[in-house]
C-alpha cells in the first residue's frame, strides 16, 4: 500500500482510538447518558454559541448527524436550545450548566493526555509538524473537493 493509503487508514484508526478513550472516560466518570460522539461535539463548542450549522463546519460531523445528536444533548440536559432572534428559523445552542460539567471534565483528559506525551516520545515540535502536514492534506482534499 502506498504512504497516502496508509496516512488515509491511520488518520480514520486515530480518530476511533480517540473515540475510544473519550468512550473510556465518559464511563470512568459513571456517565452513560451521552455518547462519545456527543461529547466531543460538546467540546467542540465549548464557551461558544452556535447553530447547529455552524458546529457541522466547525467538527467532522455529519449533518442530519449532527441535528440528531443536539437532540438528544438538549434533552439530556447537556445543552440548551434558543431561536435566534434575528432569524427564527434559525436555532442556536450552548452548553447548559450539566454541558459545561462534562467539558470540563473532558478538558481534564486532554490535560492528562498532554501531560502523559513524554512518555511517548513525542514532543511539542513533532505534534506541530504533524498538524501542518495534516492541515496541508485537509487543504489539498479541500481543492480536490471543490467548490
Amino acid at each position: 500500500m502506498n504512504a497516502y493509503f496508509k496516512v488515509i487508514s491511520l488518520v480514520e484508526r486515530l480518530h476511533r482510538q480517540f473515540l475510544e478513550l473519550v468512550k473510556l472516560e465518559l464511563e470512568g466518570l459513571g456517565i452513560h447518558d451521552i455518547n462519545n460522539v456527543q461529547g466531543m461535539m460538546l467540546f467542540s463548542i465549548g464557551d461558544a454559541e452556535m447553530t447547529v450549522g455552524e458546529l457541522t463546519l466547525r467538527g467532522c460531523y455529519l449533518g442530519s448527524n449532527v441535528s440528531y445528536n443536539v437532540k438528544k444533548m438538549v434533552e439530556n440536559g447537556y445543552l440548551v436550545q434558543e431561536r435566534s432572534l434575528h432569524d427564527r428559523r434559525s436555532i442556536h445552542v450552548h452548553l447548559s450548566e450539566k454541558g459545561c460539567g462534562l467539558r470540563d471534565s473532558l478538558t481534564a483528559m486532554h490535560q492528562r493526555h498532554l501531560e502523559m506525551l513524554s512518555q511517548a516520545e513525542l514532543t511539542a515540535d513533532d505534534l506541530q509538524a504533524l498538524s501542518v502536514t495534516l492541515r496541508r492534506l485537509e487543504q489539498f482534499w479541500i481543492r480536490v473537493a471543490g467548490p
